[in-house]
């Protein structure tokens, strides 16, 4: 029986050989490359739409209002879609109304810029914690009405840092309809009168 030398390590020229040693191997290192890419694909695929559905359960929706975040010129409008607003509690909160004429979204506060409403922090008498309460709850409820508009006026920001906007619906401004049903007032700058 003859026997044979085992295959060299290197090739006569001392450097690896450029063929595979062992193609079946190759092979299937060559599957489970292929497969373990088509499994990550797939669960990043399949989990993409479940975090789009929890973002939207949320209420967050960023890339929609991401203009809101920094400074506007006036004129400037955002279009929000899809939110959905809850009431604020504590000082905290992502999409939620604070009260009759502030809410947040995206967890930036927005002052309604063409109206104030009674206080419900600190309300001077009964009955503006009343009729505060009351405006908080339409605020939230033509929040949740459907798509609405985010206008811009010639200041960006109030002296609290709240983003100053006019909120409309179909060209009409739901700040306006509160003063309508006598839930608020207009405002045009200066000292606010009391509710009491």
């Amino acid at each position: 029986m003859r026997h044979h030398p085992p295959a060299p390590r290197h090739s006569p020229t001392g450097l690896p050989p450029t063929g595979p040693r062992n193609p079946q191997r190759q092979g299937k290192g060559r599957f489970f490359a292929a497969a373990t890419a088509i499994l990550i694909s797939g669960a990043a695929l399949a989990g993409w739409p479940m975090a789009e559905a929890a973002a939207e359960k949320d209420g967050r929706e960023a890339p929609r209002i991401a203009s809101i975040m920094g400074a506007s010129e006036a004129g400037g409008s955002d279009v929000i879609r899809g939110m959905r607003f809850s009431l604020c509690e504590g000082s905290g909160g992502t999409n939620c109304v604070v009260d009759g004429d502030t809410f947040r979204l995206a967890g930036e506060r927005i002052r309604i810029a063409d109206i104030d409403t009674p206080e419900t922090h600190r309300p001077q008498c009964p009955a503006e914690a009343a009729l505060g309460e009351a405006a908080t709850r339409r605020l939230h409820a033509l929040l949740n009405a459907g798509t609405f508009t985010l206008q811009s006026i010639d200041r960006d920001t109030d002296r609290f840092g709240r983003k100053l906007r006019i909120v409309t619906r179909g060209g009409e401004s739901i700040g306006g309809q509160l003063v309508r049903e006598g839930l608020a007032r207009p405002y045009r700058g200066g000292p606010r009168a009391g509710w009491c």
